[in-house]
């Protein structure tokens, strides 16, 4: 007997596009995966013919539902169950961030490498040494009375 209903995180893994069923669920959980531009619950239930958009930073995917399926399939078998309607533009976008890698990256993002934390280090180093203070004496208020 078909189902004609699934749970749209057992499909999102059985269709392959989360290695776990665990983390297609704390997807949905996160707001990652929408239909019609609203965040869906895990236990939500999709049928033939809906639309569902997944977002895997920086990309957002769109896949149309073909059929349901509650068991994970092999990868030959997963067109009959869904098409990738994902836009041109946000595969333009992927291949532009993996052709930048990180020579562009932007600041904040990602750790520091060995060579910023040592010219960090270096900057803070000089900074401190040529500052223009001495912090060896002390302040004290009976010097300043005598003014």
């Amino acid at each position: 007997m078909a189902q004609s209903e699934v749970r749209i995180d057992k499909w999102l893994w059985a269709v392959r596009i989360f290695k776990t069923r665990t983390i297609a669920t704390d997807a949905c959980k996160k707001g990652r995966v929408m239909m019609g531009g609203v965040a869906v619950k895990p236990s939500r239930t999709i049928k033939a013919g809906d639309v569902i958009n997944v977002r895997k930073p920086p990309v957002t995917y769109s896949f149309r539902v073909l059929d349901v399926a509650e068991n994970r399939m092999g990868a030959k078998l997963v067109p009959n169950y869904m098409e990738n309607i994902t836009p041109p533009e946000q595969y333009e976008l992927l291949e532009l961030i993996r052709i930048s890698g990180f020579v562009d990256r932007q600041k904040g993002l990602g750790r520091p490498t060995k060579r910023d934390g040592r010219a960090l280090r270096e900057f803070t180093d000089a900074e401190m040494m040529n500052d223009g203070f001495d912090f060896d004496f002390d302040f004290d208020e009976d010097d300043f009375d005598d003014e």
